[in-house]
């Protein structure tokens, strides 16, 4: 049996909100969600094997990602919960959704995309050593976190969202970051996508350019009665750029589909 995340949570019924961060995130990174949706579910936010004080993973695949979810459901006895994923986080959701449907009130994904770009050797290698290039130079995660999160998130993105989204990638260990971007390169479920038959909700930011609106509305229309939305003026970390937005969008979705 697989080993189980950490995670950390808040409230004690109602159904679970289960929040799934990207490559420079961490658990932390949902406490804006955390404390919205603890007062009507058990919301909960899982650090990804590798990420904090989370289990260790001998070869990160998103097989294995998906596997150590389904051990936390099952650790926790969660019948079902609703997921949502952002970035890496939204295709590890892919996957469980696709091979875990029954344990699925819903899909949320946000700022994803269903694959890694073009399906080219060549250019995984160049993107891989692109994004990896920094850290081969000797720059630390801090400095990593400066430069790409001032890319990431608008101009006009929450101060206090702007300071967490640079903590939590600052304190991913420089293994686990290669491992991560290591991994997305191989993700692909764009022929499964039909076969997501839960309420699902796809979330992107208008400024997007890491998972860009456009990609996200295709994703949405292959996805079986997906509701899209564009949140305006904010980029790939729309959950902390205004939190007030994505809160507002998740929460109307979630009461359309909660028992």
């Amino acid at each position: 049996m697989s080993q189980v995340p950490d995670y950390i949570e808040k409230g004690s019924s109602g159904e679970v909100v289960l929040f799934l961060h990207g490559v420079g995130g961490s658990a932390r990174s949902w406490v804006p969600q955390i404390e919205r949706f603890s007062t009507k579910y058990r919301a909960v936010a899982w650090n990804m094997p590798g990420y904090g004080e989370s289990i260790p993973f001998e070869n990160m695949s998103f097989p294995f990602l998906a596997d150590s979810l389904l051990a936390l459901l099952d650790d926790r006895d969660w019948e079902k919960v609703h997921l949502v994923g952002h970035s890496m986080g939204g295709m590890v959701a892919q996957e469980f959704a696709v091979a875990q449907q029954n344990r699925l009130h819903s899909l949320t994904l946000s700022a994803t995309s269903p694959a890694f770009g073009r399906r080219d050797a060549d250019f995984q290698k160049s993107f891989v050593e692109k994004r990896l290039a920094p850290l081969t130079a000797g720059i630390t995660m801090s400095d990593l976190a400066t430069e790409l999160i001032g890319k990431m998130m608008s101009a006009d993105a929450d101060a206090s969202g702007r300071r967490l989204a640079h903590d939590c990638m600052a304190n991913v260990p420089v293994e686990v970051y290669r491992a991560a971007i290591e991994c997305i390169i191989t993700f692909e479920q764009r022929t499964n996508l039909p076969n997501i038959r839960v309420p699902t909700l796809a979330i992107a930011g208008e400024t997007d350019t890491t998972a860009a609106a456009t990609i996200m509305e295709k994703m949405a229309a292959k996805i079986p009665g997906c509701r899209y939305v564009c949140l305006p003026k904010v980029g790939h970390l729309s959950y902390l750029e205004d939190p007030l937005a994505f809160n507002s969008v998740l929460s109307d979705f979630l009461l359309t589909v909660s028992n």
